[in-house]
């Protein structure tokens, strides 16, 4: 059974969700004449007054490059941007800054570690070991490695809901094994994974592990130094922050082990016409003018999660979870992918007789927005004995309301396709 993401010593406070709503201006908006209820957010997640207005704040009143100039505005924007770096280690849970680098998001933050280990840690015959629902994220840098450096791709199944067995997982390891690459929490399923088990189990044959956290970290609370993990992927799109921006944990000895990802300004330390001597983590994998806008908004946004309270928003999550449940299991032509414990507020579907592009086609039209396809996730598909599924996602803006709205949507559904 898959553990959960986090345990709640006490119950979490009540979101006012209608308040909270009002936060979004883009909510505010009419789709084809009707409320926007937006149910795509394991896609991408809707970004708050408070986010908007930091990255409007910094562009009218702090910006210019960081780290390197000596004038104010240099010295606002730096102070700034390592703000959020710290922020970001405060919300997974770091034992320092210094364990946390920016990244382009969460696949690059993957790409990072692929491309670092390929170079110096895993060459021909080396194994990484992959579940069957990562998303393409997390299993086309390893196919990568697999072309261009021989490794090996091992790859764990699952349970229909998404669970894992730890069993299977360590029959999995032997002596070449170099690394886990394994989602925190599935982006179709929503079922988390036993983290901490995970990373024990290899870490004891050696191995490093990386999670992608870039739907575990949105739904619950993440403390990568109680899972153990050497690296920890994230991404702010999904976290209500802007695109163009992810963190990327790495364990201090984990970072100090690992070449550079890209060359260019600020990774370095020294340059001469004959050598080159590189940064410490994080800057050294920071090559050139950072993403300085996005990452103060992604600072805005972990600060803004923080605020509401990561439980009481996985609380509200839970709550709507439960309600879409109940209601869809009255409805006889709809088939629900993954009920794992404690999954996320994920829920994949298809529609008897009905293409998921059709479904989520007519949804659109009654202002409900879903996603449709495969969702970055074929082989779990392929698993599932689908070629693609509707996914509704709720975020801590939604209501029961909107989950009434989706359920409406689907009986308008059956009976134009029925």
């Amino acid at each position: 059974m898959s553990a959960p993401l986090k345990e709640q010593s006490a119950p979490a406070a009540m979101l006012d969700a209608a308040a909270l709503h009002a936060e979004f201006p883009i909510l505010a908006r009419a789709a084809y004449g009707k409320r926007l209820v937006y149910l795509d957010n394991a896609a991408s997640a809707q970004k708050p007054r408070a986010v908007i207005d930091a990255m409007t704040r910094a562009m009218e009143h702090s910006y210019a490059n960081v780290h390197r100039g000596l004038h104010l505005l240099s010295n606002e924007a730096t102070v700034a941007y390592e703000d959020a770096r710290k922020i970001a280690a405060r919300f997974l849970g770091a034992a320092s800054p210094d364990e946390i680098v920016f990244t382009a998001g969460g696949t690059d933050a993957i790409n990072l570690v692929a491309y670092a280990m390929g170079a110096s840690d895993i060459g021909e015959g080396d194994e990484i070991i992959l579940s069957l629902m990562e998303h393409h994220s997390n299993i086309v840098p390893w196919h990568l490695l697999r072309e261009r450096k021989g490794a090996v791709l091992k790859w764990l199944d699952i349970s229909d809901d998404g669970e894992i067995d730890l069993d299977a997982y360590e029959a999995l390891f032997t002596p070449k094994t170099k690394l886990v690459a394994i989602t925190h929490m599935s982006n179709v399923l929503g079922a988390p994974t036993p983290a901490k088990d995970l990373a024990r189990i290899a870490h004891e044959h050696g191995a490093k592990i990386l999670f992608d956290g870039c739907q575990g970290a949105v739904h619950g609370a993440v403390n990568v130094q109680d899972i153990d993990c050497d690296f920890y992927a994230a991404t702010g799109h999904k976290l209500y922050g802007p695109t163009g921006i992810g963190v990327l944990y790495g364990k201090r000895s984990a970072l100090e082990s690992l070449p550079p990802f890209r060359g260019g300004g600020e990774m370095i330390d020294t340059v001469t016409t004959d050598d080159v001597t590189y940064n410490d983590p994080p800057h050294r994998f920071e090559a050139g003018t950072p993403p300085i806008l996005e990452t103060i908004g992604l600072g805005a946004a972990l600060a803004w999660m923080e605020e509401k309270g990561v439980d009481a928003i996985a609380a509200h999550e839970a709550r709507l979870r439960d309600h879409a449940l109940e209601e869809l299991a009255k409805l006889n032509f709809v088939r629900v992918y993954g009920r794992a414990p404690d999954k996320a507020p994920i829920i994949a579907f298809t529609v008897d007789g009905a293409h998921p592009h059709d479904v989520a086609a007519i949804l659109d039209r009654t202002g409900v927005a879903v996603r449709a396809g495969h969702h970055c996730a074929q082989p779990l598909m392929k698993r599932l004995g689908v070629t693609a599924t509707a996914r509704a996602s709720f975020a801590a803006y939604n209501t029961h309301d909107d989950v009434d709205a989706l359920i409406a949507g689907l009986h308008k559904t059956h009976q134009m396709l029925s």
